[in-house]
């Protein structure tokens, strides 16, 4: 992931004079041409960009030697897999220098060829029946006869035939096309975010070049295009520091209106797994961002990538001042095929945004006739809106457009029998699509994405790292508001927030927070999780002292005294370890207010203690007054009732904290996918390794332990704790994982009957089908979740929680938790 440096010194023929001059650099790996200490020109063979031009017209004043220096990575535009794009990175991969020239570009032969490219693809595309088909082929074919190849002088008049079929208008009601620059940036991926940063300035100084020599060109940067749509502040961020003199001209091309911010969020999270407050924070950091460095906020929210959608984004949306949401990637749907490219989008709080898909299904169009018929072809709103976006240019990797898109589409601006193509902006899209949305349908709930499922479940230690992350964050809050409103003299760390806040918000980006990136990228992850454990630790320490000073005074309390603060908005009555007199751990039941403290000192009492007991058969029994259960030998549940109902919730001859073991071999992208057909090997785990024994035998809490061997070489060690009081039963689960190709679920079949079980999600929970009925249902064989899901019937039902997992399902009375 180094790059290594190629200094050019290059001498142009003075005979040159008047010529068109392009110095070519083909290489396998990205680079980017510096001219005077500066960055102007990206290079990547894969994204159509092996030259830089030096001057469309060579004059004599005019240096003729100049020095440039290029600096080249050893990645291509995706990454450097190892005999596949997704496999992982070869770390003997080598670079080659294939070409290094200086040339002469004959612009005219160029522009002919893109004309008889546009004219062959109408004369193979447009169709037998269609008139036109055989006017562009007729044309085409009168070039030829026309143009003598060594003869320049006839090239006008073959143009003159081409443009005389391009200049034949459209009728009034013909669909019109907004085409937009698109440069798709992954802040990380097969990459890791340092070159993210590199990419970034390869693709936009691209970009700008591109503007220059065609004003009439916007660029939406989501991560950016000719109108560029900006969207990721984060990306901004690394530019403006890296790449000053580059990111001055970025800020005067937005102010020209050409470089546009779209995003809104401080990256393109992912759409499922962040809690509902780093979603807000995803938004309040980028619209800061982009109010603070561009002068403006954004209308639109971009995500065009991720892998799903939370129902609760548009009542979020709203609430950032934001009403226009575009993305594409429910197009990769495995089972249906989603009925709307233009549609209204309705949360779970009856919140609306009008809603755009693309319909030629991409965000990295190259303005070809083929992608301009699929446009109109496969739109799903056709009669309601006339309408529609076009993204164009090289993405994922970067790269952006390329002149030649341009020019494409020029051509087909207003040509008879293709869409009308307008160079547009997301404002001018929008605002047309807002006044013919009188007829437009309402999609109510979630955008579940049919595919890439089990990035609910990859990389469980990012998983855990981003839920830990994201409660440290909101508990250094709490106690820090709290101490401004009582020590005039604490200063709230807000320099140090907003800085975890957004080493956790990159992590929360689509390809990082769901694990499908290479081992580098997790590596990076984890030691920014690590920091916000370190610094959030210190910040909560020193709230903390500011906040109960005088209570953390010596002569306040008794040597046996300790002070349990609670940073939840409910009161709370919970077993919790403290040091005792002798040093030693011990427990103590307490009570604590909503976002207070309790000073603890004698041991509150519990109506009824914890009672653990073995049976003859070897089972164990544990009941606290509140619940009583059932475990065998194995670990599993047989039996769990609340005791005031006088009901199971297991029913009779079915176990449940069931571990089973399922073949995990999707059809391509393995850190994505689990498919469906993973739920025909199901193998429960059966191999004891260690039986069921008791490890506390009561009081104020009881527990249990066992461990099992999982597939070939894993190991799984749970502890069940049961506490007085307390209403649940805790099971604290340890794995070491070493299967490869296998997916590790627990199993809790409840004796509870409902067509629907409830998820929670951001702010807020959501129904999903327990049943197949439909293929919209079983699509959602495996789903996400954030806390808890829940199946539950009239006056009784069993919820199953989490400190650190998504992936789940409920299928008919069977809760899942994917581990």
């Amino acid at each position: 992931w180094e790059t290594c440096w190629f200094k050019v010194e290059l001498s142009i023929p003075l005979a040159w004079a008047g010529r068109e001059v392009h110095f070519i650099w083909e290489s396998d790996g990205e680079g980017m041409v510096w001219r005077d200490a500066q960055p102007v020109q990206g290079l990547t063979k894969e994204g159509e960009k092996t030259s830089y031009i030096l001057t469309r017209s060579l004059k004599e004043s005019e240096p003729h030697s100049l020095t440039l220096d290029v600096e080249v990575a050893c990645s291509v535009l995706f990454g450097a897999g190892k005999g596949s794009m997704i496999a992982p990175p070869d770390p003997d991969r080598r670079v080659t220098l294939s070409k290094a020239e200086l040339v002469v570009f004959n612009r005219d032969v160029y522009e002919l060829l893109v004309d008889l490219e546009i004219l062959l693809d109408m004369a193979q595309l447009l169709g037998e029946e269609n008139q036109r088909s055989f006017q562009a082929l007729y044309t085409a074919n009168q070039m030829v006869n026309v143009c003598d190849t060594t003869d320049p002088s006839t090239f006008p008049a073959a143009r003159e035939l081409a443009a005389a079929v391009f200049s034949q208008r459209n009728g009034q009601s013909q669909h019109t096309i907004h085409a937009m620059g698109h440069c798709h940036i992954d802040s990380a991926w097969l990459w890791p975010y340092e070159e993210t940063i590199r990419k970034c300035a390869r693709s936009w100084v691209t970009v700008l070049h591109l503007m220059e020599l065609n004003p009439e060109l916007t660029f939406a940067c989501s991560q950016l295009g000719p109108m560029a749509v900006l969207r990721q502040a984060q990306q901004f961020e690394w530019v403006r520091s890296c790449y000053p003199g580059l990111y001055a001209r970025i800020q005067d091309f937005v102010a020209k209106g050409q470089f546009i911010p779209v995003g809104s969020t401080w990256v393109e999270m992912d759409g499922n797994l962040p809690s509902g407050e780093s979603m807000v924070r995803q938004f309040l950091q980028g619209q800061r961002f982009f109010q603070e460095q561009f002068g403006r906020i954004c209308s639109e929210f971009w995500l065009p990538d991720t892998f799903g959608y939370s129902a609760q984004l548009p009542q979020l949306m709203r609430g950032c001042g934001i009403q226009r949401f575009l993305t594409q990637k429910l197009s990769w749907n495995l089972v249906n095929s989603f009925p709307h490219h233009t549609f209204f989008w309705e949360g779970i709080d009856g919140s609306q945004v009008l809603t755009h898909f693309p319909p030629g299904d991409s965000y990295g169009m190259h303005g070809r006739v083929e992608e301009m018929l699929k446009t109109v072809k496969n739109n799903k709103d056709k009669g309601r809106v006339n309408h529609s976006a076009f993204l164009f240019g090289f993405g994922d990797g970067g790269g952006g457009p390329t002149q030649k898109m341009l020019d494409r589409m020029k051509r087909m601006s207003d040509t008879d029998g293709l869409p009308r193509v307008q160079v547009s902006t997301p404002d001018q899209l929008f605002s047309v699509l807002e006044k013919e949305s009188s007829q437009l349908c309402t999609w109510v709930g979630e955008l579940f994405l049919e595919l890439h499922n089990g990035t609910y479940t990859t990389q469980a230690q990012i998983k855990k790292g981003n839920r830990e992350c994201e409660r440290i964050l909101h508990d250094v809050e709490v106690l820090s508001t709290l101490a401004v409103a009582q020590d005039s003299v604490f200063q709230y760390p807000a320099s140090q927030l907003q800085r975890l806040w957004r080493l956790l918000l990159l992590n929360q980006f689509h390809d990082v927070l769901p694990g499908s990136c290479i081992q580098l990228v997790v590596e990076d992850a984890l030691q920014y999780y690590t920091e916000i454990r370190r610094a959030g630790a210190q910040l909560q320490e020193e709230a903390v002292q500011s906040l109960c000073r005088d209570l953390l005074q010596p002569k306040a309390r008794s040597t046996h005294s300790t002070l349990v603060l609670n940073t939840l908005a409910w009161e709370r009555t919970e077993v919790i370890s403290r040091p005792g007199a002798d040093g030693a751990e011990a427990l103590a039941l307490v009570t604590v207010p909503s976002m207070g403290y309790a000073l603890v000192q004698e041991p509150f009492v519990p109506p009824q203690p914890v009672a653990v007991r073995k049976q003859e058969d070897g089972s164990i029994t544990m009941e606290n007054g509140v619940i009583a259960v059932c475990l065998d030998t194995m670990g599993h549940l047989t039996s769990l009732q609340l005791l005031d109902s006088g009901r199971s919730s297991i029913p009779d001859g079915c176990y449940a904290n069931q571990f089973a073991l399922f073949d995990d071999v999707p059809l391509y992208w393995d850190a994505w996918d689990v498919m469906d057909y993973h739920l025909e090997t199901r193998k429960p785990v059966t191999m004891l390794l260690k039986p069921l024994e008791i490890t506390l035998a009561g009081g104020l809490r009881g527990s249990v332990r066992f461990s099992l061997q999982v597939g070939k070489s894993s190991t799984l060690t749970q502890e069940i704790i049961l506490d007085a009081m307390c209403p649940y039963l805790r099971f604290l689960t340890q794995v070491e994982w070493k299967e490869a190709h296998k997916f590790l679920k627990v199993e809790f079949p409840v004796q509870v009957r409902s067509t629907s079980a409830t998820y929670e999600i951001q702010f807020g929970h959501l129904q999903r089908p327990t049943h197949w009925n439909t293929s919209w249902d079983w699509a959602r064989f495996e789903v996400w979740a954030h806390k808890w899901l829940d199946l539950s019937e009239h006056g009784f039902g069993v919820a199953l929680l989490n400190d650190c997992k998504y992936g789940a399902s409920a299928r008919r009375n069977v809760l899942s938790l994917s581990l």
